[in-house]
């Protein structure tokens, strides 16, 4: 069983988009990902009407299980923290429509999830998700990068199956993160 998750690091500027599907054993693989990008200089309404269209066409030709997006959080520069929201709003209203349950996880869960620690930075980020996915370039620009990471986080944390094997064949493939990650699901389930 395949688990498609559509991952989205909203914002007004550049919403990073990314599908991928996860099979039981956390193999992930890289189906679609993209950038959409409006100007500073459109009216909010229509930079908003931007990304919707583009989430409504990426919902209907992927149609994903479940939708990723990253929480938001607090910043200084509440101009910024105002426009992720703002376009975080029109992606989740975009799921709900299509009945897509929609997940939020934090830019520290995501890290924690994809590199083994949620202080890495986004060339770590942008570097492991190339390696999980088995990509021949780096998906850029970061935030599409930070699409597919949160996309393979919610698959992961979601557990798309079984528990992977930390040994024995096929396991030199998992990253650290997901043998990390593997390894603590199998403790908590010994723990119950």
């Amino acid at each position: 069983m395949t688990l498609r998750v559509l991952g989205v690091d909203p914002g007004l500027t550049r919403c990073g988009i990314g599908v991928v599907d996860v099979e039981r054993n956390r193999r992930a693989s890289m189906v679609a990902v993209g950038v959409v990008g409006t100007s500073a200089d459109e009216t909010l309404d229509r930079r908003l009407l931007v990304i919707a269209t583009a989430i409504d066409e990426w919902l209907d030709r992927y149609e994903p299980e479940v939708l990723a997006v990253e929480r938001v959080f607090s910043q200084l520069n509440v101009s910024t923290v105002m426009g992720v929201a703002q376009a975080s709003g029109v992606v989740i209203a975009a799921a709900a429509r299509r009945g897509i349950p929609v997940a939020l996880h934090t830019p520290s869960e995501v890290k924690a999830a994809v590199t083994g620690s949620g202080s890495s930075n986004k060339d770590a980020v942008t570097k492991l998700v190339t390696k999980i996915l088995r990509l021949d370039a780096p998906p850029r620009p970061a935030d599409a990068a930070d699409a597919l990471a949160l996309a393979i986080t919610h698959a992961w944390r979601a557990g798309t199956g079984a528990a992977v094997a930390t040994t024995g064949p096929g396991s030199s493939s998992l990253t650290p993160a997901q043998r990390a990650w593997a390894e603590a699901e199998a403790k908590a389930r010994r723990a119950r």
